[in-house]
Order: structure tokens, then sequence, then C-alpha cells
């Protein structure tokens, strides 16, 4: 059989379009059958009826509606405590919503742009969100990082907008190399951008936790492209050695005070209970929550740890609410769901009509994924500690803008779908 050349891409795709003279030869058959029985023969329509992902958008709004109420549940003490929030229980409510509104005009706004678009943007779009970076360092640390644009009232943390970009971009790349992706040479210089990316994010902005997704999601795409397991396993054997060079390091160091937080988080997560006061102490706490929700929790609005005992718990420490009110079977049924929205993601890249379409939606795969799993890894201990949110849940107005920014990218593509 033939192979043709995609416009978008390197890659070669079977030549599964229909023969036009085969299939006017085949119609003629098929009428002539009919007129000989004294029949018309029936027309096929041919206009396309854009496809939507019910099921898909169901979970999201699911998840976005129970991230409120969790949100609310956690949040409400601090905040009533709080001359900041003006003494309001639902001040962290108020302003996610607000967000809410903000991120759903973005995904309608972006679910109507063609994703063909994205050719003509990718390299500026790319180059400013790295501009945007690099503008945080006109403004005042916060808790020693300097990660957020200020507005007026507003606050933007230009990480979120570097995700977006590396997506695009990564798709770009990705289909214009397409088989030239097995040579090293070119993933290097693929990666070129992505690196570039997370080393600003943690120089500039000191946040690791942002490094580390960008380089996943580059990473993640390039496996779907090209899944040379060889190469990856030997690339994540030397990066899973490097890190525990680092935590040799950070646990056999002669002196603590000499260390850096980074390190402490470390020490910390290698025995909590021993640094349960100081460096360990959101972690300790964090693993209290788990361990007293038991198997169906304390009840919605039950928690003991959110009053006062974790930290910041409406950001990165919320699934600990969620496992302390509603136990590991609310805790598995919030897994399952975010595992469902994953598999509706890749079942429309799977079924994306060009290579460039599926490789966007494989990125917001690759995101909302790994995300994910840091999140759930950090409160559990798993891993050491890091500031990553959960997507649709965690308070975080940058992270819902955008998330729902590239789920109005997953929309738009898969209206290009033909389900028969």
């Amino acid at each position: 059989m033939d192979k043709t050349r995609d416009r978008n891409a390197g890659y070669r795709r079977d030549d599964c379009i229909r023969d036009p003279d085969r299939d006017i030869r085949r119609s003629d058959r098929k009428g002539n059958a009919y007129r000989n029985n004294g029949r018309t023969a029936p027309r096929r329509s041919t206009k396309h009826h854009p496809y939507i992902d019910y099921s898909m958008i169901f979970i999201i709004i699911f998840l976005l509606a129970f991230g409120l109420v969790i949100l609310y549940s956690a949040s409400y003490y601090e905040a009533s405590m709080d001359s900041g929030c003006n003494c309001d229980p639902a001040f962290y409510l108020k302003k996610q919503l607000r967000w809410l509104v903000f991120g759903f005009i973005a995904m309608a706004l972006v679910a109507n742009i063609k994703y063909e678009f994205y050719h003509k943007i990718w390299l500026p779009a790319f180059i400013a969100s790295l501009v945007l970076v690099a503008c945080c360092l006109a403004f005042d640390p916060v808790n020693g990082a300097r990660r957020w644009i200020y507005i007026g009232s507003f606050s933007l943390q230009p990480a979120e907008i570097v995700k977006i970009c590396t997506i695009i971009m990564m798709a770009e790349l990705i289909t214009r190399f397409g088989t030239a992706l097995s040579s090293l040479r070119v993933i290097l210089f693929v990666m070129v951008g992505p690196l570039s990316a997370a080393l600003m994010l943690y120089f500039v902005t000191k946040n690791l936790s942002s490094a580390i997704i960008v380089l996943c999601i580059a990473i993640g795409m390039i496996f779907v492209a090209r899944p040379d397991y060889l190469k990856f396993f030997l690339a994540a054997a030397g990066v899973i050695g490097a890190a525990g060079l680092v935590v040799y390091a950070a646990s056999n160091s002669s002196t603590q005070d000499s260390l850096g937080f980074r390190s402490k988080r470390i020490i910390a997560w290698l025995d909590p209970e021993k640094y349960a006061k100081t460096y360990g102490y959101q972690t300790i706490q964090a693993l209290y929550a788990i361990g007293s929700g038991g198997l169906f929790g304390k009840g919605l609005g039950k928690s003991m740890q959110k009053l006062g005992y974790i930290p910041e718990v409406q950001n990165d420490m919320i699934f600990s609410i969620i496992c302390e009110e509603l136990g590991i079977f609310g805790a598995v049924a919030i897994i399952a769901m975010f595992g469902l929205l994953c598999w509706r993601i890749m079942w429309i890249a799977d079924h994306t009509k060009d290579a460039y379409g599926s490789f966007l939606v494989v990125g917001v795969f690759c995101h909302i994924a790994v995300q994910v799993v840091l999140n759930i890894a950090v409160v559990t201990n798993t891993i050491p500690n890091t500031g990553v949110t959960l997507p649709f849940i965690s308070y975080g107005g940058s992270s819902l803008l955008f998330t729902m920014a590239e789920i109005g990218i997953v929309l738009n593509v898969a209206k290009h779908i033909q389900v028969e």
C-alpha cells in the first residue's frame, strides 16, 4: 500500500484515505442496482458535525465542583482567623470562583481557535513565556522566591504559561522532525527549549517543581512519538542514580545548618518523625490526616488537621484533607476520576486526524498526569516535599486558568474527530 506524507509532520501515515474514483465506481454500481429494482439510491450526508466529548466535560465539571466544596472545607478555618483574609471564611472560595469564571472563558475561547493557528505562534509564544519568567525579577520575593507577576490586585505565575507554551512548541517540533527523532542528536536539539525553560524556572523563580513538570512534559511527548524503551530506561536509570547521590549527600552532611532548604526537605522525607517540629512538620501533619481518615473518613467538614495544623492546607496539601474527611474510599474515587479524565484525553489523541493535533493533546495529558502523580506522591511522603498543586482542586488562580485553557485545546482538537 502506498504511503503519503502528512502535511503537518514528518510522519508517514497509512494511505487509509478512500480513492475517490473507486468510491464513484462503487456508488454507480449501487445506483444502477437500485434503479434496476425500481428504487432510488439513498444519499449519504457528507456534513461533518463537530465531536464533543461529553464524558470528559462531565468529569471536569465534577472535579471543579468537588474542588470548590473541599476547598471551602479545608480553608474556612484558616481564612476566618486570618486578618489578611478579612476574617472571611469564604475568602479563598470567592477568589477561586472568580478564577474559575475566567477559566471557563479561557476554555471557551481556546476551544474555538483552530489548533492549526499554533503553527504560526509557537516560537514567539515560547520566547514570550521566558521573558515573563525573567520579569519576575522586577517584583519583591514572597517566602524567598520570585514566582509571580503582579498586575493591580491580580497575581500571575509565569510558570503556568511556560507549561502550555512548552506543549505547543514540542508538538510543533515533534511533527516537524518525525522519524528523525530516532537520532539522539535530534532529541537533544528538541530538548534545548524545555531545558532552557526549566533552568530559568529553577534559577529565576526558585521553582524546582515547575521545572520538573516542564521536563516531564517534553520527555513524555518524545516518548509517545518514539517509544525507544532501552534509551528511556537508561536515561531514567541515570536520573534515578543522580537523585540517589543527592539524597545520600544530603543525608550524610556533617552539619544541617549548612544545608539549603531543599536538602532539609530531603532529610525530612527520609525521617519525618525525627524532624516533626522543623523541616518535616507539614509532611507529618499531612500523614496524620491521612491516617486518621480511615476507610470512609470523618465526614465532610470534620477534619481536625485543617484547624491550624497543616500550613497552607488549601494549596499543595489539600489531598490530605480529602483523605481525612472522605477516607481511602474518597481518595481512590478522586484518583479514579483523574484516571478517567486522562483516558478520555488519550482517546481523543488516538482518534485525531493528524499528528500535530494528536501531540497537542498528548502534551495536555502529560501535564495533568504528571502533576496529579507528583502532588499525591508529595502528600503521601513518597517523594520529598515540593510545591505542586492538584489540578482543578487546589487553590491557585494561575494554575486553574491555564489548565482550563489546555482543556480548551483538547476540545478544539476533538471537534475534528469523525466518529462513525
